[in-house]
């Protein structure tokens, strides 16, 4: 057993707390984790032990809600993450649970999301998605279930649109080779290649052509 002889703002981090226990450093904390403790408290080795498991289970909570200020992500981006800054598995699963029961995590809004912002600015095919929703550690279901509403044809077509200027001056058999090799290794489907190729040349075939 102990007593705590101090408790001290940390100079470069005043959010941070250093903890003196018979005016020696014993740790340091957070403000949030910090609180309750009192000068003169009696503290025992087991006392301190939880605390730098609660501390450390708020370092990685803080790391968490950084990288979900930027951009959504999944439960296993985060988890990833954590890792790599040495946090047991145990800490990262007490994180992911506290931050799924407060609605910051879920995987089924990021697979939406996911999915609504590359079909906005980056279209991309149904099977391109799913590889990349894959990466993300994301379930079978939860992508399937994202994928629902996409609208694979518009998604190729505005692909096809994009780059079909590229290609003009080319000859009609020549254009719909290249266009379709292009559609066909961004992973769209041959049906879906084929009626985008045959809809996209008359808009852009050269005006000497009839």
């Amino acid at each position: 057993m102990g007593t705590i002889t101090a408790l001290t703002a940390q100079v470069k981090n005043p959010d941070r707390v250093s903890v003196f226990v018979d005016g020696a450093f014993a740790c340091g904390l957070a403000l949030d984790v910090a609180a309750g403790l009192r000068v003169g408290q009696t503290i025992s080795a087991a006392d301190l032990a939880a605390l730098e498991q609660r501390e450390e289970v708020h370092q990685a909570r803080e790391r968490a809600v950084a990288l979900l200020a930027r951009r959504p992500r999944s439960a296993n981006e985060i988890a990833r993450q954590l890792r790599r800054h040495q946090h047991t598995d145990d800490i990262i699963q007490q994180v992911l649970d506290d931050l799924t029961a407060a609605g910051l995590l879920d995987d089924s809004a990021f697979a939406a999301y996911w999915v609504e912002q590359r079909d906005t600015f980056r279209p991309r095919s149904r099977l391109a998605l799913r590889q990349e929703l894959s990466q993300k550690g994301l379930d079978r279901e939860v992508v399937s279930e994202a994928l629902e509403g996409l609208d694979e044809i518009d998604a190729a077509r505005r692909v096809a649109r994009k780059q079909a200027g590229r290609w003009r001056a080319l000859p009609e058999e020549e254009w719909r080779a290249k266009m379709t090799r292009y559609l066909l290794r961004h992973g769209y489907p041959y049906d879906v290649v084929g009626e985008v190729v045959a809809e996209i040349w008359p808009e852009i075939k050269p005006d000497d052509e009839t």
